[in-house]
Parts: structure tokens; sequence; C-alpha cells
């Protein structure tokens, strides 16, 4: 995430920067491929979310999971907080307060969100499909995610469909 940031600035100014797009790639390939894991566990609920987002509404991968992110993050941040710490620290470039780690957890998010709005990404669902979801396609999504209320996703905090419905509705902007 450090060289995304590090390069998507220059490639939004000249996308013929080659070294730059380059970097971006590359680094893709390593986080989707989990190189850069480090053998810790991850946690792919985001992508499964998302999914219903761009199956409904016919929105890219990437952007649906900016609209997404800040809201499964706050709601799973304190199953995880250390990590969540850490991702403030080291990729967000947030000072560590070590009296309030909670705090420093949520400026790592609130940094993330305001990285989205500077390369152009949505960071909730009304910005990302120009209006506010309803009620009934939050249920339509959570009930999809769930696989019809029968399956659950994540990892740092198992999600059910309760739990999609609620971040959703957090998303919902």
């Amino acid at each position: 995430m450090r060289t995304m940031k590090e390069c998507v600035f220059a490639v939004l100014k000249n996308p013929e920067d080659y070294r730059n797009r380059a970097q971006i790639m590359w680094g893709g390939s390593l986080a989707h491929n989990d190189i850069t894991g480090s053998r810790s566990l991850g946690d792919w609920a985001t992508h499964q979310l998302e999914h219903e987002l761009s199956g409904l509404f016919d929105v890219t991968h990437g952007a649906g999971l900016a609209a997404i992110w800040p809201s499964w993050a706050r709601y799973v941040m304190h199953e995880n907080l250390s990590r969540f710490v850490r991702f403030a620290v080291n990729v967000m470039a947030i000072p560590n307060d070590f009296t309030d780690p909670e705090g420093t957890a949520m400026q790592g998010i609130e940094a993330m969100e305001r990285f989205y709005h500077a390369i152009g990404m949505p960071v909730n669902i009304r910005e990302l499909i120009g209006r506010e979801v309803t009620d009934e396609e939050i249920r339509e999504m959570a009930r999809k995610c769930s696989r019809n209320y029968k399956t659950t996703c994540g990892h740092f905090k198992v999600l059910d469909y309760k739990d999609m419905e609620t971040i959703y509705k957090m998303a919902r902007g």
C-alpha cells in the first residue's frame, strides 16, 4: 500500500509513466498472491461484501472496495486493534499514540479515506452509485453475501448476515 501511495499520483498525472505503472502492477500482483502477507492471516470479507455491490450496481471492484472498506474497518477494528494501529502507523504514517490505540487506528482509517478521495475514489455507497442505497437493497446484498443466511465471511471478525447488513448500513453514506 505504501508503494501504491508513492506511485499513484504520478500515474494519475501521467498515465504513460511506465516506471510508476509497473510499480503499481508489481505491488498489486504481490498483494493479490499474498506474497506480502508475511504469513499473517488476512481478511477477505471486504471482497465478498463488495461482490454484492458490483453485482447489484455494476460498479468496478476497486471502487466498490474503496466504498466498503472504511465501514468494514470501523466495524471490525476492535477484533484486531493492534493490526489497525500498525496499519495507521506503518502505512498511513500516523504517529502512534500509545495511550490511545483506538484513536490511532481510527486516524489510520480516516487517512485511508482521505487517500481514496485524493485519487478520486468513493468512501461510501452514496458516492459510489450517486444515490442513497435503500434498506431493501441492503438486505438483498446481505442475503446474497451470506448465501441466503447460511454462510459467514471474514477472519478478524466472522461476519454473519446481521453483521453484513450493519456494514452495508454504515457504508450507506
